[in-house]
């Protein structure tokens, strides 16, 4: 486990979350975290919420290392949360791993 302020909380299989998709993880009075899975199985983990018009980027397209939100397109780096040019805007990034087969997500 890292060494910082942050509890590590089992979520799920890496199989619960569809390549390619997305598996929400609500939290009661904050915004819910979107767990995005690649096509290589990589895991990424970023505040459900587009920086644009809130559209829930976990019913986005993901395809390589972004997710294009469904309301309007913005295409969002899964690594950094950044909206990728000419879009603007940051969606907050979330500490997770992928241990064995099992993805862990850093909760505060």
């Amino acid at each position: 486990m890292s060494a910082d302020k942050n509890q590590w909380q089992s979520i799920c299989k890496l199989d619960d979350i569809p390549a390619q998709g997305a598996r929400v993880v609500k939290r009661e009075g904050k915004t819910d975290i979107a767990l995005f899975r690649t096509l290589d199985n990589r895991v990424f983990a970023l505040d459900d919420h587009c920086p644009h018009k809130g559209g829930a980027l976990s019913h986005g397209l993901v395809y390589g290392d972004t997710v294009a939100c469904p309301l309007h397109n913005f295409k969002i780096s899964l690594q950094t949360g950044q909206a990728q040019a000419p879009d603007e805007g940051h969606t907050p990034c979330h500490k997770v791993e992928l241990r064995d087969d099992t993805v862990w997500l850093a909760v505060d």
